[in-house]
């Protein structure tokens, strides 16, 4: 689905149906350097139960033109241009990683128009670290390399997502390498280093959890070493938030995508059958 923000295109996936702004919409938000592609076996089951779904390609990403958001705010502010655009009034809000900030202040932002938000692979504060910064920076294929291996808890996960027989790793990795490619031929920049600087410098996690009204979920990966569960304590507290936490890494909707689908259908309430 192509829709205009700003003047300019926006994608969002609408999971295998054409989107209903009159069904209850769940938006879903890519971490770094990812594309709506992360969500397709969730955007399909709730397209396909009684939901509309918008899973976004942020700006500067993939479909989108623009360029990206130079922060947590000036995406969430975005994504409710965009959820203007669709005709949408209330949404319910799923992020991963740096997009389970832009959820979270999307939230805070117009708690009137946000129902229910889920954060998976989450914390506050998200620090990246020097070295892996100085390393996006001077050589983002190498980072990739390094960041992937953070990400996925096991070398050999057993065949899951989206079929049977996909190396996560590789594929991972090549979704990865596909949109820094697409936006320095695009756009000239570094979207791996952009990224990733923007989930450091957002410094308003705990303000803007004091501003969340609706029911929050966090989705936490046991083995997750980019945001671990231990360090999202704090911030889980202040947003009274129930924690689910799944034998997984980072990148928890290719490692786990059924127990995530079963997480997330239990945070965003009963889906409805479809008609």
């Amino acid at each position: 689905m192509k829709l205009v923000v700003d003047g300019l295109e926006a994608y969002a996936y609408e999971g295998g149906k054409p989107f209903d702004p009159a069904l209850p919409c769940i938006v879903f938000v890519h971490g770094a350097l990812h594309d709506h592609s992360a969500w397709t076996l969730l955007a399909r089951w709730f397209a396909h139960h009684g939901h509309g779904v918008l899973a976004v390609d942020l700006p500067g990403h993939a479909r989108s033109t623009g360029d990206p958001p130079e922060s947590v705010e000036a995406a969430a502010d975005w994504l409710l241009r965009l959820l203007d655009a669709a005709g949408v009034a209330r949404a319910a809000i799923v992020g991963h990683s740096m997009g389970s900030l832009i959820a979270l202040e999307t939230a805070a932002r117009a708690p009137e128009r946000v129902t229910r938000i889920a954060l998976v692979g989450s914390t506050f504060p998200m620090k990246v670290s020097e070295a892996l910064l100085t390393l996006a920076r001077e050589a983002p294929l190498e980072a990739i390399d390094r960041v992937n291996a953070f990400s996925i808890s096991t070398l050999a996960a057993k065949p899951s997502f989206p079929a049977p027989g996909m190396w996560l790793h590789g594929s991972n990795r090549a979704l990865m390498r596909r949109t820094q490619a697409l936006a320095q031929s695009r756009l000239g920049i570094n979207l791996f280093s952009h990224d990733f600087g923007v989930c450091d410098r957002y410094a308003g996690g705990l303000a803007a959890a004091a501003k969340v009204g609706c029911p929050v979920t966090m989705v936490l990966g046991a083995r997750d070493q980019m945001t671990p569960p231990k360090s999202a304590r704090e911030f889980a507290a202040a947003l009274r938030a129930e924690v689910v936490l799944l034998d997984a890494g980072h990148s928890l909707m290719a490692e786990v995508p059924d127990a995530l689908l079963g997480a997330l259908r239990s945070a965003l309430g009963r889906a409805r059958d479809p008609a």
